[in-house]
């Protein structure tokens, strides 16, 4: 017992750099609540987490972005172990983000929720966002927006959805013109081949 205790106070010391200050015990137990692996990992543009199941006895594995803002970590380690005890409750009969993931997030966020720890317009964003759950916290537009308001700002840096129509920005390494919106994406055109691209409305690019 004082040896499970020692390291969970070892685990909650290492995530104060990373979740929001009094939300270390919340991820610490889930850490120790089921077997699983859990990686800080550099930035990954595609993704700001990820589950994978075990496979042949090895453990479950769960990443997460580290250069994600605290209030970021924390909804999107939430996302990523809703899908670890999905899949323990379930194996692979559910859909990822099927009804049963939903339910299983929910009864995550609700602890984060009712603590008082959370920012006025975050704790606004997740209750809104729990009447009608999206797969992640990026398809979540309003949530994700709100999310970012609490990144360090970044020079040269922009929200597509915050540049003017026609401007020219430049996003991993090309050129494009933002055109409309389409939904929650715009559609953008390459300079150099003309082809279309939809770009999420929240991405970060360098305006030119």
């Amino acid at each position: 017992m004082g040896d499970k205790s020692t390291k969970k106070q070892a685990i909650q010391e290492q995530l104060r750099n990373f979740v929001p200050a009094g939300f270390e015990p919340m991820v610490a137990d889930l850490l120790f609540k089921d077997p699983v692996h859990f990686k800080i990992v550099k930035p990954r543009n595609t993704k700001l987490g990820d589950f994978r199941a075990g496979i042949g006895g090895q453990k479950h594995q769960i990443t997460v972005n580290g250069d994600l803002n605290p209030y970021a970590f924390l909804v999107t380690t939430l996302h990523e172990f809703a899908h670890l005890e999905t899949f323990i409750q379930y194996g692979n009969r559910v859909k990822p983000h099927g009804e049963e993931w939903k339910s299983t997030y929910r009864k995550l966020l609700l602890p984060a929720i009712d603590s008082g720890l959370l920012p006025q317009d975050i704790l606004h964003a997740l209750v809104n966002s729990l009447t009608s759950t999206k797969a992640s916290s990026c398809s979540d537009v309003a949530l994700s927006r709100v999310l970012k308001n609490y990144d360090p700002p970044k020079e040269g840096v922009a929200l597509l959805e915050s540049l003017p129509k026609n401007t020219t920005f430049a996003l991993q390494g090309k050129k494009f013109i933002k055109g409309e919106l389409r939904r929650k994406r715009y559609l953008c055109e390459e300079v150099t081949t003309r082809r279309k691209y939809l770009v999420y409305a929240l991405s970060e690019v360098n305006p030119l």
